[in-house]
């Protein structure tokens, strides 16, 4: 185990007991509607143990003893805009900032802020599925510019389709998912600036959900926002460092809202339902990882992207009928069962109750999404293994 620099988390192999923790991917199955003993390789954490530097920041800071209201100092914003701009070339300026406990809780506090009920909101399914829900749960209206699986074994954007839609439907607001869950596809700048040009042209509000912006193992990601100055205007760019760090329930994410109209209404619904400081752990841990953590943070790439490749090759070789899309980003793979002639919910059938396995059925992230599965493999080798190996010991 390498100690330099002082990091000591850099054995990913090793398998961290979860249950009995309150986790919820390991503690939570039967109340999930799961039998009890199902190996979970579903929601979006990483079974990895953080970065020491995170670690040691919160022993500190837990040994002061006092954790009254905190806000985000200037060494905050110094962390978390040089983590901007080393790994994502994009310089940010502070009074872009706005703390949230999470970026749903942004996207949802985006579609209040910049839309009335019974307004369109525009996803692209198969998508992230809070995206539809926090849509749905503000008496707006979801509209799909659905992505298709192309030839060459990976999604693309019907622009023809998209624009189309904005003008039908009157779209105010885009929730764009950039790199793509679940999709695994990461935009290039083309293609943004191709929804980015579209978007401007009809006055279209930009929601970026970056929050997988750490995980491209093709291509490069490019934030919405540096794409053009001028979309600096009409966007809204998430980001935290929870999926990076593996630090989701510390409920901090970083917001940056150029524009300052549209900042003062995000602000004013934030202000609404009551947010002020946010905690101070979520601080302390989101600043140390950004400014120590890049040791740990490339050695865990390094061992995601080995998975995703084992992967990609166990499933070739074993799992007939079985196709797994071409992966470009976050730690989420998607897995094409159609092949196999199953049915959707024989398809459920056969992984929840043969394969004893919880991933995430493709049908909640829209229509588009029935007959896949999407896996994390963001785990030790051998837990990896091991679903797959379930899976093939029941395909039919």
């Amino acid at each position: 185990m390498s100690v330099k620099n002082g990091e000591r988390n850099l054995d990913f192999d090793r398998i961290v007991d979860r249950k009995n923790t309150g986790c919820l991917k390991y503690d939570f199955a039967k109340q999930r509607g799961m039998p009890e003993d199902v190996l979970p390789l579903w929601v979006a954490d990483m079974d990895f143990e953080t970065s020491s530097y995170v670690q040691d920041a919160l022993a500190e800071r837990i040994r002061h003893g006092i954790f009254g209201y905190s806000e985000p100092m200037d060494s905050y914003f110094e962390s978390v805009s040089g983590w901007m701009r080393e790994r994502h070339h994009w310089e940010v300026k502070r009074q872009w900032l706005v703390n949230t406990p999470g970026v749903v809780f942004a996207l949802a506090t985006a579609v209040r802020a910049y839309t009335q009920t019974g307004d369109a909101v525009l996803i692209q399914q198969p998508v992230y599925y809070p995206f539809s829900e926090v849509i749905k749960d503000a008496g707006r209206r979801v509209v799909s510019n659905t992505l298709y699986l192309g030839e060459d074994n990976r999604y693309h954007i019907d622009f023809d389709d998209f624009e189309k839609k904005i003008i039908d439907e009157q779209v105010k607001l885009f929730l764009l998912c950039s790199p793509h869950n679940p999709v695994a596809r990461v935009w290039t700048k083309e293609e943004l600036e191709q929804l980015g040009d579209i978007c401007l042209k009809h006055h279209v509000i930009v929601v970026a959900d970056e929050i997988h912006h750490d995980f491209v193992f093709q291509g490069e990601h490019t934030v919405f926002a540096n794409v053009k100055k001028e979309y600096e205007d009409i966007c809204v760019i998430c980001t935290a460092p929870s999926k990076t760090f593996n630090l989701a329930s510390m409920m901090m994410s970083n917001i940056f809202i150029p524009n300052q109209q549209l900042r003062r209404r995000f602000r004013k619904e934030v202000n609404a339902v009551g947010l002020s400081q946010l905690g101070v752990l979520g601080l302390v841990a989101c600043e140390a990882a950004y400014a120590k953590g890049g040791e740990w943070y490339e050695a865990m790439m390094r061992y995601v992207a080995d998975n995703i490749a084992f992967t990609k090759k166990y499933v070739e070789e074993n799992l007939r009928g079985v196709r797994m899309v071409e992966h470009e980003g976050t730690y989420l793979v998607w897995l094409d069962f159609r092949g196999t002639g199953l049915s959707v919910d024989e398809l459920e059938h056969l992984i929840i109750h043969r394969a004893k396995l919880w991933l995430d059925s493709g049908k909640i992230f829209g229509e588009s999404g029935n007959g896949f599965q999407r896996i994390n493999v963001a785990c030790p080798r051998a837990t990896l293994l091991d679903a797959l190996e379930r899976i093939r010991k029941v395909l039919p």
